[in-house]
C-alpha cells in the first residue's frame, strides 16, 4: 500500500466488523464503562476528590440501550450486560464519522475491486467465490456493477493482514477484530478499501468459524457508505451472527438504506409474481417461482420457499404493500402475511379477514396501488377492492371487471404496478393501465417484463 493511500485514511470512515474489546476481569460497573467509552462517545474523568461530580453512566447507558431496542432504564440491567458482552463491530453506534461531511457514497456506477492476497484458510477459488457473492449482495439492490482487476488501484482494495498493517488501525489477533472497511472517499485513497484479519479462521460456510462471505458482505456495506443498523437480523447489525450463506437473504432494512444511497427511479426489486413463462401458454407450475428483475432488466426465477421458508408450496396470488412493509401470499381459502421472510403471528388466516365472502374460493391475482392505498383481488371475472388503510372493502363490491378496467378480456391470472401502471395479464395478453383513471394504455405481450 502507497504513502499516498496511507495517509489517506483520515478522509474516510472507518468501519469494521469488532470483538468486544478483550477486557480484564473487572466488575460490571467498569464493564460498562468501557464499552460505552469505546461506542457511544461517553466522557468520563477520573473522580474528582475536591468536587461532587454526576455520574455520567446512566444518561450514556440509555442511549446504548434505545439503540439495541432495550428497555430504556439507565440500569445496568442482566439484558443489557448480555448485550454488551456480545462479539460486535468496533465503530461506535452513534455519532457522525466521516470527515468529508454528508453521506458517503460512490460518484459512479461502474466499481472495480482487486483482491491483493489471500487467506491460507481457504483455497483461492474459495475466496474469489465469496468476494464475487458478498459484492452481487448490494449489486442485486443498487444501478451498482462491480468488475474485478488483477494490478494497478482498484476502488476497492481487498487483503487479508494481520496485526499493524499499515492504515492506523491494526488487527488485534484471533477472536477479536475480524475485519474493517473504508467508506468512499471523494479523493484517491484508502476509501472503500476492505481488511481481513488473518488471524481469525475463515471459512466457506461453516459455524466453526466467520463465513467470509458474510463478513466480507458487511464490510462491502460500509465499502458503499452503509453505517451500522439497529435492526435485528439486518446484514448491517453491530454483530456478526452465523446464516448458511445458501439460505441467506438481504433484509429488507438493508434494501432500503442502500437504495436511499443509490436510488433507482422505478425500483425493479421487488419481487414480481408472474404465473407466466417465456412460453405463449400459462405453467401453472411457475407459481411456486416469481421473478427477479435487475437493473438491466435481466431476470431470475427463484423458487419462493427459497427466500419464505414457512409460505405454502404454491400459490395462487401476492402482492406487496409498501407501507405496511409486508408481501401477502394467496393460496385456496388463505392468505399468508410475512415482514421480511417471517411469517407473521397468526398467519395463515382465512379469504374472509380481508372481508371476501365465503363464495370467494381462491384469489386469482392481486396487486397494491401505492398512490390509492387500495389493493385489488381478482376472482374470476370480478374484483374486490380493500383499503390498506382502513381495514375493510370499500363499498360497490365486487365489480365487474369489464366496468372497473374498460377493454380487459377474460379472466386475470397475474397483477401487476410499474411506473405508476398496472399491468393485468390475461391469457396471452398483457393490460397496462393508468392507476389514476384505469384507461387502458397499451396491449402488451404477456413476456413484456421477461427476459425472452
Amino acid at each position: 500500500m502507497g504513502i499516498r493511500r496511507q495517509l489517506c485514511f483520515l478522509a474516510s470512515l472507518v468501519l469494521a466488523i469488532h470483538a468486544a474489546p478483550t477486557l480484564k476481569p473487572v466488575d460490571d460497573y467498569n464493564i460498562a464503562k468501557e464499552y460505552l467509552m469505546s461506542f457511544y462517545n461517553l466522557v468520563y474523568k477520573p473522580p474528582d476528590s475536591t468536587a461532587r461530580q454526576p455520574d455520567p453512566l446512566p444518561d450514556t447507558l440509555k442511549e446504548m440501550q434505545k439503540f439495541f431496542r432495550l428497555k430504556v432504564t439507565g440500569k445496568l440491567d442482566k439484558k443489557t450486560l448480555e448485550v454488551m458482552k456480545k462479539p460486535r463491530c468496533g465503530v461506535p453506534d452513534v455519532a457522525a464519522y466521516s470527515t468529508f461531511g454528508g453521506k458517503p457514497k460512490w460518484q459512479k456506477n461502474k466499481l472495480t475491486y482487486r483482491i491483493v492476497n489471500y487467506t491460507p484458510d481457504m483455497s483461492n477459488a474459495e475466496v474469489d467465490k465469496s468476494i464475487k457473492k458478498a459484492l452481487q449482495v448490494w449489486a442485486k439492490v443498487t444501478p451498482l456493477r462491480f468488475t474485478r482487476i488483477n494490478n494497478g488501484t482498484a476502488d476497492i482494495m481487498i487483503s487479508f493482514a494481520t496485526r499493524d498493517h499499515g492504515d492506523a488501525q491494526p488487527f488485534d489477533g484471533p477472536q477479536g477484530t475480524l475485519a474493517h472497511a473504508f467508506a468512499p472517499s471523494p479523493s484517491p485513497g484508502i476509501g472503500g478499501d476492505a481488511h481481513f484479519d488473518d488471524d481469525e479462521l475463515f471459512t466457506l460456510g461453516s459455524s466453526k468459524g466467520p463465513v467470509l462471505f458474510l463478513v466480507a458482505a458487511h464490510e462491502f456495506g460500509h465499502s458503499l457508505g452503509l453505517s451500522h443498523s439497529d435492526v435485528r437480523g439486518a446484514l448491517m447489525f453491530p454483530t456478526y451472527s452465523f446464516t448458511d450463506p445458501d439460505r441467506f437473504s438481504l433484509s429488507s432494512d438493508d434494501i432500503k438504506r442502500i437504495q436511499s444511497i443509490y436510488e433507482n427511479r422505478d425500483n425493479p426489486f421487488r419481487p414480481c409474481f408472474l404465473p407466466i413463462s417465456c412460453s405463449p401458454k400459462l405453467n401453472v407450475s411457475l407459481f411456486r417461482f416469481f421473478w427477479r428483475r435487475s437493473p438491466s432488466r435481466s431476470a431470475a426465477q427463484l423458487l419462493i420457499k427459497s427466500f419464505w421458508p414457512n409460505a405454502p408450496d404454491n400459490i395462487d396470488a401476492a402482492y406487496e404493500d409498501p407501507v405496511q412493509d409486508k408481501l401477502f401470499l394467496f393460496k385456496g381459502k388463505q392468505v399468508w402475511a410475512f415482514n421480511d421472510k417471517n411469517l407473521e403471528p397468526g398467519y395463515p388466516k382465512p379469504l374472509s379477514s380481508f372481508g371476501l365472502p365465503a363464495s370467494v374460493t381462491k384469489v386469482d391475482a392481486a396487486v397494491h396501488n401505492k398512490n390509492s392505498g387500495k389493493t385489488l383481488l381478482f376472482f374470476d371475472i370480478y374484483y374486490y377492492s380493500y383499503d390498506e388503510r382502513e381495514k375493510k372493502m370499500d363499498k360497490g363490491n365486487p365489480k365487474r371487471l369489464e366496468n372497473g378496467f374498460p377493454g380487459l378480456t377474460g379472466e386475470v391470472t397475474a397483477a401487476h404496478m410499474s411506473n405508476n401502471n398496472i399491468y393485468l395479464f390475461s391469457g396471452a395478453n398483457l393490460f397496462e393501465f393508468s392507476s389514476s383513471n384505469r384507461n387502458l394504455l397499451r396491449l402488451l405481450k404477456s413476456d413484456h417484463f421477461l427476459p425472452c
